[in-house]
Order: C-alpha cells, then sequence, then structure tokens
C-alpha cells in the first residue's frame, strides 16, 4: 500500500475525485489536505443555490439526503459518488482508505503532496465559502 498526499488547492472538485476513486481502488492509501479550498467550477450564484435548496429541503421536514457543511465531509462525500457500490465490495474497502482533513494536519506536515490544480476558471466558488451559505 502506498501512502499518497493530495493538496486540494485550486484543484477542480471533479478532477480530485476522480483520480482519489481511481487511486483508492487500486488499493492505494490517500490523504487529501485543505480541502476548503478545493475549487467548484460553475456559476457561483447557482452553486449556491442549489445548496441552499438542498437545506432548506431537510430543515423543512421532508426527508432527503444529509448536506454536510465541513469542507472535508463535502469533499469525501463527492469521492463516494465517484466508487461503485460504497456500501460493500470494493467500494466500501475504497472509501476506508480515503481520508479528507481541512488545513494539513501536523502528522503529515512537510511530506511530498501532489497536486491537481491546473488553469484558475474565472467562474468559481471554493468548498470552504459555501460553509458561510444558509
Amino acid at each position: 500500500m502506498v501512502k499518497i498526499i493530495i493538496d486540494g488547492k485550486q484543484t477542480p472538485m471533479g478532477r480530485l475525485a476522480s483520480h482519489v476513486a481511481k487511486q483508492a481502488l487500486l488499493g492505494n492509501e490517500l490523504a487529501i489536505v485543505n480541502c476548503q479550498e478545493v475549487i467548484i467550477t460553475g456559476n457561483k450564484e447557482m452553486i449556491e443555490q442549489d445548496l441552499a435548496d438542498m437545506r432548506a429541503r431537510i430543515g423543512s421536514g421532508q426527508k432527503g439526503p444529509k448536506v454536510s457543511r465541513s469542507s472535508d465531509q463535502i469533499v469525501k462525500r463527492t469521492i463516494r459518488g465517484m466508487l461503485p457500490n460504497h456500501r460493500r465490495g470494493r467500494g466500501k474497502e475504497a472509501l476506508k482508505r480515503i481520508r479528507c482533513f481541512v488545513g494539513t494536519p501536523k502528522e503529515i506536515g512537510e511530506a511530498e503532496k501532489i497536486s491537481l490544480a491546473g488553469k484558475p476558471k474565472s467562474k468559481s466558488i471554493m468548498v470552504g465559502d459555501l460553509r458561510k451559505h444558509k
């Protein structure tokens, strides 16, 4: 098993999620740091509105999916969506090998990190900014 540390700064969430899912399915242990700085590309207002609608649906007493406010949990949930059947078999084992962190923990510290960041997009929002919206 190889321990891979990925820096989420300015990395598009879809690109990060698909890369991490593939590596986890291959049997590698992964740690994603700086999850609050992962970006979601697209229209900022639409992304915020979609998230607000999901949270309002839950607040009104209807049953629905849990929508986390924590940046690391938002990223991990996206990665979970890229895995085959996360409730059993390969997907469940792969999900156990993934750790997401807000910031950089002391135990990782100065270790070598992989960056998947591309060119910055003009229309994007950071996952950490979504936490502030109600």
